[in-house]
């Protein structure tokens, strides 16, 4: 039996944990977390196997195969489509299992080692006796891989996007069409670890892990899980991070998380002369106070953005919706040493020591690789996704308007003309506008039609 601990406060402390623990050895209790002074216990009983399906390659999916593969009683299929890289995993498989690594508060080296089942590149395979799907990969690959499932969805399956970005629900919504109904979609709105590919389908390496992650949840009418959701993918993630439900859908695709790169990559490269650097630049450890106040104002927007639809939608809790400075220290409270500004939050988060910008090896040194996810997926599966809600309530968006204007420039696309997402590209993305959505209520109905929210 797994149990799964409620708290409003975030707090989560090893004396809490411990103090619980250790009553019944079969109990692990993500943290001691208390609601008006009583621990609440949720059991989720893994004594019926489940079999999950993770679909990606890359960082995210490396990580989640190691934690979700040591969980009792689950089993892990991986469907990986990039050309080669499910034969490059098994062949990696094939001389030992994968391995997890990270750098413990004290300097020590822990190593977890799990291997997924099976690996491949065949969708009708992968999704035999399929029950969860985790779709964990780049956003602007969502697409590719709900398409190449969708033939063999079955009802009372779970769909998760790990992390879903803005509008991982519309484009679910969309491509699953009457199949919603018979599903629950689930959405977080980031990936719970930083983490990086060492050594493919052999080794990732744990940079850091967040203490709270939120989540969507929308049911299909027809759809009745045998599970209960948000805690068993707790139990397949592991103790940490916290899951916590969010107030509803449009709260998550405005979550602060969502601004965290594109801000810091105009801030810095905006004004950039063209010529090689002599080493890669450090990504958080060094922030300047002009790429703090950039980010800062940037969320200042989303800010007034939930607000104006809390305004015209009083029935709408968008309290989660919180400023950068005040999601920083709610998402990684145990790891900052200085929560005084924005910049301090990023300067002494000790998750985001080892990060550096993404660059590419020149002749003369490293440029700016600007066709990395910070801009290719953040802008059209984020910002821009954030721009169309504020532009369908009439918020102005001068900073952000700014940001994805320098950021489709360097990557050849067209959104933004003027202060309206009505470039030639925009079908590309899955703001509101790319469904032909223009008005608030057209994207409620569109995200609820069929579906039951439990936010």
């Amino acid at each position: 039996t797994f149990y799964i601990c409620y708290d409003d406060s975030y707090i989560d402390t090893d004396e809490r944990r411990n103090k619980y623990r250790g009553k019944d050895k079969q109990v692990s209790v993500t943290s001691g977390m208390y609601n008006n002074n009583t621990l609440i216990h949720t059991p989720v009983t893994m004594d019926t196997k489940l079999k999950i399906l993770i679909c990606g390659g890359g960082n995210g999916t490396h990580c989640l195969s190691v934690f979700a593969s040591q969980r009792r009683n689950v089993k892990v299929n991986v469907l990986t489509l990039h050309d080669g890289s499910a034969d490059l995993w098994n062949s990696s498989l094939k001389k030992g299992c994968l391995t997890i690594s990270a750098t413990q508060p004290n300097g020590s080296e822990e190593n977890i080692e799990s291997s997924p089942s099976f690996v491949t590149s065949d969708a009708v395979a992968a999704m035999d006796q399929i029950q969860v799907v985790f779709i964990v990969a780049p956003a602007y690959r969502h697409e590719l891989y709900i398409r190449s499932i969708l033939p063999y969805i079955k009802p009372n399956m779970l769909v998760v996007g790990l992390p879903g970005h803005a509008g991982f629900e519309l484009q679910c919504k969309y491509i699953l069409g009457d199949k919603s109904r018979i599903c629950t979609i689930v959405g977080f709105d980031s990936l719970p670890w930083g983490c990086r590919v060492v050594d493919y389908g052999k080794h990732v390496r744990l940079l850091g892990t967040k203490d709270v992650v939120y989540a969507t949840m929308l049911t299909g009418f027809d759809c009745k899980l045998p599970f209960p959701v948000i805690e068993t993918i707790q139990y397949i993630i592991g103790e940490k991070p916290i899951i916590k439900l969010a107030t509803n859908v449009l709260s998550v695709s405005l979550m602060a998380g969502s601004i965290l790169h594109p801000p810091l990559m105009y801030g810095k490269w905006k004004d950039w002369d063209g010529q090689p650097l002599t080493e890669v630049p450090s990504y958080f450890t060094t922030v300047s106070e002009e790429q703090a106040d950039i980010m800062s104002n940037l969320s200042d927007e989303l800010v007034t953005t939930a607000k104006k639809i809390s305004d015209l939608k009083r029935d709408m809790d968008m309290s989660d919706v919180i400023h950068i400075h005040d999601w920083f220290k709610q998402r990684y409270y145990k790891q900052i040493s200085d929560d005084s500004s924005v910049m301090t939050c990023m300067r002494t988060n000790q998750s985001y020591s080892q990060f550096v910008h993404p660059m590419k090896v020149v002749e003369n040194g490293y440029v700016p690789d600007f066709e990395y996810r910070y801009i290719t997926e953040d802008i059209p599966f984020g910002l821009v996704v954030m721009k169309g809600i504020a532009e369908i309530v009439s918020v102005q968006t001068p900073t952000m308007d700014k940001i994805i204007k320098w950021a489709q420039c360097n990557i050849g696309k067209e959104y933004l003309v003027g202060e309206s997402l009505k470039g030639k590209d925009i079908k590309e993305v899955r703001a509101p506008q790319s469904y032909g959505i223009k008005s608030l209520d057209e994207l409620l109905n569109f995200i609820y039609f069929n579906m039951r929210s439990a936010d």
